[in-house]
């Protein structure tokens, strides 16, 4: 993130007035729209840093790229974005409103990182001990496939990590072997 303060401030400022006028979820839909399509392209993030292009070629290209795509609240704010020449910070703003919508909502987005894919049961069984045991009343859970952790699963949540891979143990038994800590030591 470029500015995340600032980036925060102006997510926090667009969820606000999105809950005034009762279009949250509009807006929502619009971020990940806004977010998935700078992921995709990074020469439109470039257009936007770009401080050779104009304000006005940059407000054609935003609209170009969202006319009947998003709604009103959203056009209007990215305008506003340019007018202050704050569009350098869109993609980091959508991060952080996403980001802030899920705490609004209580949505916990948790990574499970597995050697193979995983069944819906298995997914499911998951995300209801997540709830039951860690209180966690919405679970939005993304399903990895890591083939270098040979076996077992990592889960992050809310900034923790559980790594119960085959890949970390082995590293752990690594480390042991190499201090030697199954050897006596003697002076």
């Amino acid at each position: 993130m470029l500015n995340p303060r600032l980036a925060g401030r102006y997510a926090k400022s667009l969820i606000d007035l999105a809950i005034e006028k009762d279009l949250l979820e509009e807006v929502y839909r619009d971020m990940i729209y806004l977010n998935r399509l700078m992921k995709q392209s990074p020469e439109l993030v470039s257009v936007l840093r770009s401080p050779v292009i104009t304000e006005d070629k940059k407000l054609k290209v935003l609209d170009a790229l969202t006319a009947g795509k998003v709604g009103q609240l959203t056009t209007s704010f990215t305008h506003l974005l340019v007018a202050k020449s704050r569009e350098v910070f869109l993609q980091d703003i959508t991060y952080a409103f996403i980001e802030q919508y899920k705490e609004y909502k209580g949505i916990h987005s948790v990574t499970l990182t597995t050697a193979v894919p995983v069944s819906e049961e298995v997914t499911k069984a998951i995300v209801h001990r997540l709830r039951e045991d860690a209180g966690m009343k919405e679970v939005e859970l993304e399903a990895v496939v890591q083939e270098n952790i040979i076996g077992g699963f990592i889960l992050e949540a809310d900034g923790r990590r559980v790594d119960c891979s085959i890949a970390y143990d082995l590293a752990n038994l690594k480390k042991q072997f190499s201090n030697n800590d199954f050897i006596y030591r003697i002076r």
